[in-house]
């Protein structure tokens, strides 16, 4: 059986909160218990059935045929199954996703992978600010998935990020990495001051911005987990592979913090 379809009809008059349209909450629901959700933000009172044309499928995978920067939180809480999106998306794609697999082939909004602790989510087209990032008051941002970017991603990429793996097929913006606890950032680019406040953790690019004075070379290395981190980054993005380079320049900080996290670029 195909996978259960929710179809746009018309752009949504509002900002939607599709949290509530993944698998393990729709799998006992009838089609017209689904279309009676609501999922508006506003006092309009929007119901499923008021965006979205309906078709029969199985339950442990959704599909939205339509995307609109307006779609907030899809698959957030995702524990098991597959969503996929066929446009952009709003803002806290997977928000605390636990498990499975969510895929966007548009554009994302800001907080993309906000505190997932599990699963993986593929963005086709760019990510905005703070993608892995900690959303305003929380403690933490990605937490042990794995969030991969085909487009550049915005300002603050993995900011307060405390485990996982995110990759970046183009350019991230300023501030990547930002008080970073520990985990995984490979990025083809970075902008200025990567590794801002970073405690713990490994930023990997082929090329970065101007760099804080809080960071010291610490000279060319030839590093065994670079051998591991390029088999195990290979295996969901080979692409990203390559710019793991077995000898590295490894600059450390941040200083003013811990100083225990690391920049690497491939030495020349």
């Amino acid at each position: 059986m195909s996978a259960l379809t929710l179809r746009l009809r018309e752009a949504p008059p509002e900002r939607l909160d599709l949290s509530g349209l993944v698998p393990h909450r729709l799998g006992a629901l009838s089609l017209a218990e689904i279309e009676k959700l609501p999922i508006g933000t506003s006092r309009q009172g929007v119901v499923v059935a008021d965006i979205f044309a309906l078709e029969e499928g199985e339950r442990g995978e959704i599909r939205f045929e339509g995307g609109s920067p307006r779609f907030d939180r899809i698959g957030a809480g995702l524990e098991s199954g597959r969503v996929t999106v066929e446009g952009d998306v709003g803002q806290r794609l997977g928000q605390a996703m636990r498990g499975g697999a969510l895929e966007v082939s548009g554009h994302a909004g800001p907080f993309a992978a906000t505190a997932a602790t599990g699963g993986l989510i593929r963005i086709g087209g760019h990510a905005g600010e703070r993608a892995g990032g900690a959303v305003h008051g929380a403690m933490q941002g990605l937490d042990g998935a794995t969030l991969v970017i085909e487009g550049d991603a915005g300002d603050r990429l993995g900011e307060r990020m405390r485990r996982g793996l995110i990759l970046v097929g183009g350019r991230a913006g300023d501030y990547a990495g930002a008080a970073m606890i520990a985990g995984t950032i490979v990025a083809q680019g970075v902008g200025d001051n990567p590794g801002y406040g970073m405690r713990r953790g490994t930023l990997v690019t082929a090329s970065h911005g101007a760099l804080l004075p809080s960071f010291v070379a610490t000279g060319r290395h030839r590093l065994v987990m670079a051998q591991l981190l390029r088999r195990a980054v290979g295996a969901i993005r080979p692409q990203s592979a390559e710019i793991i380079s077995e000898r590295a320049e490894r600059l450390a900080g941040d200083l003013a913090t811990l100083g225990k996290g690391e920049i690497l670029t491939p030495a020349s």
